[in-house]
């Protein structure tokens, strides 16, 4: 089974959500944002170019040009490699644990697994981010030594931030899963 819909992220931004039920005990959620967009990349290469032109026709140095030109390289290329991310995922296997996956403009992509035994629950949080109130999933880690306690919360879809509604969905599905497999 497999569903995909749209929502929207703290600032607005349509993302979507991509369910997939491999079986009763094991889902797989993927939150996508938009693509890197050619007209934002033009708009800030123009306006970085612009600026060196004015600053080379006033001094005649053309490393101001040369400097211009690789500090917006590095910087797009510092953007789509350690920024902008594409898709977040989130695999829970009932009998196994939860592994999240963030996966990069360029390629890259970080993976980490929790164990089942480690995880006490996943939760929906608020926080303060700026000015509002917004709300996250995580996961809550089992303290060793105290079976009752949280050690450490794992925050999940922290690049693109869906609004609470995509997260109810989320969470819903997360918590049939982990009812079944205690």
């Amino acid at each position: 089974m497999m569903e995909d819909e749209t929502f929207t992220d703290i600032s607005g931004k349509t993302i979507s959500l991509d369910c997939q039920s491999h079986s009763s005990f094991c889902r797989e959620f993927t939150v996508s944002s938009p693509k890197v967009s050619i007209g934002k990349v033009m708009v800030y290469t123009c306006s970085v170019w612009l600026l060196a032109y004015a600053a080379f026709f006033i001094t005649q140095n053309t490393a101001v040009l040369s400097s211009a030109i690789l500090i917006t390289l590095v910087g797009m290329m510092f953007h789509i490699h350690f920024v902008k991310v594409d898709h977040e995922s989130l695999l829970v296997i009932g009998s196994l644990g939860i592994q999240v996956s963030s996966s990069y403009a360029s390629g890259r992509e970080i993976t980490t697994f929790i164990e089942m035994s480690k995880i006490k629950d996943i939760v929906i949080n608020e926080a303060i981010y700026m000015h509002q109130i917004i709300y996250y999933l995580c996961v809550l880690l089992k303290d060793p030594s105290e079976p009752n306690a949280v050690s450490s919360v794992v925050p999940l879809f922290q690049s693109s931030k869906p609004r609470l509604n995509c997260l109810v969905k989320v969470y819903k599905s997360c918590q049939e899963i982990l009812s079944k497999s205690q």
